[in-house]
């Protein structure tokens, strides 16, 4: 049974969070505190599979908890839940170590995807808005092939890799190497980013 710590001081959200995870994770042992200090006694008693860390705690602020937690649980996957949601908050989230990043404004629905993706081992963030000086998302999706943008609708579609093999001939090697060009040249880590790219441009087939 998974071990799941939520630390979030508004009993609000820490209920959205506990819906959430009975969807993503059923059955878990989820354990809620308000406090960094709590989350911190809490992952000394056990194993924990998650912990969901606010980065404005009573007792923390900013990525100092997030820094501290992964420096002394870095076993532990952390995902950060924050009201900040602007470009440079994720990616210094990331970039501390943080396996996600979900925003407070998320839907129930993008929680529990979000959450699925997190403990099937992936790192989910929402899609970062480029910079002004970077290449607009849509003119990333311009520079793929024909056989990449086909492989991004399916993964839109929600099929999987065979499936996509299948439907275009190839083998499914094939198209995880494919996976690979898409996802670089997306700008995105992993197929749960790339599929909210799509769905931001409403990529018809």
């Amino acid at each position: 049974m998974d071990r799941i710590i939520v630390a979030d001081d508004h009993p609000l959200f820490r209920a959205a969070l506990g819906s959430a995870l009975a969807r993503a994770a059923p059955g878990a042992a989820v354990e809620e505190t308000p406090s960094l200090a709590g989350a911190r006694e809490a992952l000394g008693r056990g194993p924990v599979d998650l912990l969901l860390l606010d980065l404005r705690l009573s007792d923390s602020e900013g990525f100092a908890g997030l820094a501290g937690v992964r420096g002394d649980f870095p076993a532990v996957p952390v995902v950060v839940v924050s009201a900040s949601e602007d470009a440079a908050t994720i990616t210094r989230a990331l970039a501390f170590g943080a396996a996600g990043f979900i925003p407070k404004s998320a839907t129930l629905e993008v929680m529990v995807e979000a959450l699925t993706a997190i403990l099937a081992g992936e790192t989910w963030a929402p899609v970062v808005p480029a910079p002004l000086d970077s290449e607009p998302i849509e003119q990333r999706i311009a520079t793929l092939t024909p056989s990449q943008l086909k492989i991004l609708i399916g993964l839109q579609q929600g099929r999987l890799n065979k499936q996509i093999a299948f439907d275009l001939g190839v083998t499914e090697a094939t198209i995880k190497a494919h996976l690979t060009g898409v996802f670089r040249k997306l700008g995105v880590q992993n197929r749960t980013q790339a599929v909210i790219a799509a769905r931001a441009l409403s990529l018809e087939t």
